[in-house]
C-alpha cells in the first residue's frame, strides 16, 4: 500500500478563500475561537470549533458540538467549496516573513502509520482521539491537517517546484501568513509524487498526533481493509525548510521555596547568572529564567545523557528542575504548569509571573534530528516539545471520506 494517494479534496473557491480559511482548531479556546468568527460567517471555526455558534456554557464536547458542526460543514459546502473532479496532489506554500516552505497534501496511509512508516514521538491521550474520531464521523470528512515532515530529498524537492509553477489556485492571508496552494492533476506529476514519497524510508509526524490517532480510530471503526477511510489528510515538508520555535513553560509557585532557597536548589545542575534583560538561549542546555522580577541566564553544569530523550532540554528542564525542586512529576496533568508558545515571546511570560507569581523557562528550540531521533528509536518526548511556525490552515483543503 502506497504511503501518499491523490484524493478529490473540497476547498474554497480561489477568490473566496480568504474568508473561509482559519488557524488549526487546537491552537484557539473557545473565548478566542468566538472572537476570531466575529463577522466571518464562512470562517470554518465555525465547522472546527463549531460551539462558537452555540450558548457559551456548551462544551466543546457536546452532542449539540458535533451537530452543528456538520450542519455549518454543509452550509460551507453549498456556499463556497469546490471539489476536484478527479484525484489529485495540492502543493502548499507557507510564507512568513523571510521563511518559505513548501509541501505536499495528500492523503497518508494509516497502515503505513500502523507500521511505523509515519513515525511518532508522543503518547496521545483517548479521550482526545475520541472526540476528534467524533468530528471526522459527524463530517465524514477531514478537515484538520497532520503536519509531516521527512529528510529533505532533491527529487522531491524538484518536483514540488514544478508542481508550484503557474498561478496558484489559493493566495490568501491569514494572520500575516501567505498560503498558497497548487492543484497537482498531472497523471505523470502525481504518479511521480507517489513514486518518490513510496521511496522515502519514513517519515515523521511533526504535529497532528491526536488527528492521525482519530483517523485510525475511525478506519478500525469502520473495518474493512481499503477505501477512503483508511487515510488521513496530511501536509508533508522537507526538514530543511521546517521552522521550529521554543515551547516554554511556566509553573504558577515556587512549591513552597524562597527565591533563594529555590536558587540554591538549582545550582548542583545548573550555572546561575543574573541577566539584564529577556534571555533567548543561543544553544542547547541553556536556559532563561524569570523570577521575582528577574532574569536568569542558567546553564546545564553536567554531561549531556546519550539517550536521545533524556538529553532534551525539555527533559533536562523536566528531570532536574521540575519534578525534584517545583514538585510538578507528571506535567501531562499538573494543573501549576503551563506551556507557552516561543512565538508569543519572553517578555509575555514576564508579565504573566508579574501578575500571577511563580517562575517561568524559556527553552532553545528542539532540534528537528532531534525529533527524528527519539521517533526512530521508539521514544516518546515529554509534552509540548516543539512549536511549529507558521501553523497550517484549516479550510484550505479537505478530504471527504465519501466514495469516489
Amino acid at each position: 500500500m502506497s504511503l501518499i494517494h491523490p484524493f478529490r479534496g473540497l476547498r474554497p473557491q480561489g477568490n473566496r478563500a480568504a474568508e473561509v480559511i482559519a488557524p488549526p482548531y487546537d491552537v484557539l479556546s473557545s473565548a478566542e475561537a468566538r472572537a476570531a468568527v466575529a463577522g466571518r460567517p464562512l470562517s470554518f471555526l465555525r465547522v472546527s470549533k463549531a460551539e462558537v455558534d452555540l450558548p457559551e456554557a456548551t462544551a466543546p464536547t457536546d452532542e449539540a458540538v458535533f451537530r452543528q458542526a456538520a450542519a455549518n460543514w454543509a452550509r460551507l459546502r453549498a456556499a463556497v467549496l469546490i471539489r476536484d473532479e478527479k484525484p489529485c496532489y495540492y502543493c502548499y506554500e507557507l510564507t512568513m516573513g523571510q521563511h518559505v516552505q513548501r509541501g505536499l497534501v495528500a492523503a497518508a496511509s494509516v497502515a503505513a502509520y500502523e507500521a511505523g512508516r509515519i513515525r511518532r514521538h508522543e503518547l496521545t491521550r483517548p479521550d482526545k482521539e475520541r472526540d476528534r474520531a467524533r468530528h471526522i464521523e459527524a463530517l465524514n470528512a477531514q478537515t484538520g491537517p497532520a503536519f509531516l515532515t521527512f529528510r529533505a530529498d532533491p527529487e522531491i524537492t524538484a518536483l514540488l517546484q514544478e508542481a508550484a509553477r503557474g498561478e496558484p489556485a489559493v493566495d490568501a492571508l491569514l494572520n500575516d501568513i501567505r498560503h498558497r496552494l497548487w492543484v497537482v492533476a498531472d497523471a505523470g506529476l502525481v504518479a511521480r509524487l507517489t513514486d518518490a514519497f513510496e521511496a522515502l524510508p519514513r517519515v515523521y509526524i511533526a504535529d497532528g498526533h491526536h488527528r492521525t490517532a482519530a483517523a485510525r480510530v475511525v478506519a478500525h471503526g469502520r473495518g474493512g481493509v481499503d477505501g477512503p477511510h483508511h487515510r488521513f489528510l496530511a501536509v508533508l515538508f522537507p526538514d530543511n525548510e521546517m521552522q521550529i520555535l521554543n515551547y516554554d513553560r511556566l509553573v504558577t509557585d515556587l512549591h513552597g521555596h524562597t527565591v533563594a532557597a529555590f536558587q540554591s536548589a538549582l545550582a548542583p545542575s545548573f550555572a546561575l547568572t543574573e541577566a539584564p534583560g529577556p534571555v533567548r538561549p543561543q544553544g542547547p542546555g541553556e536556559f532563561g529564567m524569570y523570577v521575582a522580577g528577574r532574569w536568569y541566564h542558567l546553564r546545564y553544569r553536567g554531561v549531556l545523557p546519550a539517550d536521545p530523550v533524556a538529553r532534551l532540554d525539555v527533559s533536562l528542564l523536566q528531570d532536574r528542575v521540575l519534578a525534584p525542586i517545583l514538585g510538578i512529576s507528571d506535567p501531562r496533568r499538573d494543573q501549576r504548569i503551563d506551556f507557552v508558545g516561543g512565538v508569543r515571546g519572553p517578555q509575555a511570560l514576564a508579565e504573566r509571573v508579574d501578575r500571577s507569581g511563580g517562575v517561568a523557562f524559556v527553552l532553545f528550540p528542539t532540534r528537528l534530528a532531534d525529533l527524528m531521533a527519539v521517533a526512530d528509536q521508539d521514544g516518546v518526548m515529554p509534552p509540548k516539545s516543539t512549536w511549529f511556525e507558521p501553523k497550517l490552515a484549516d479550510g484550505l483543503v479537505s478530504y471527504t471520506l465519501e466514495d469516489d
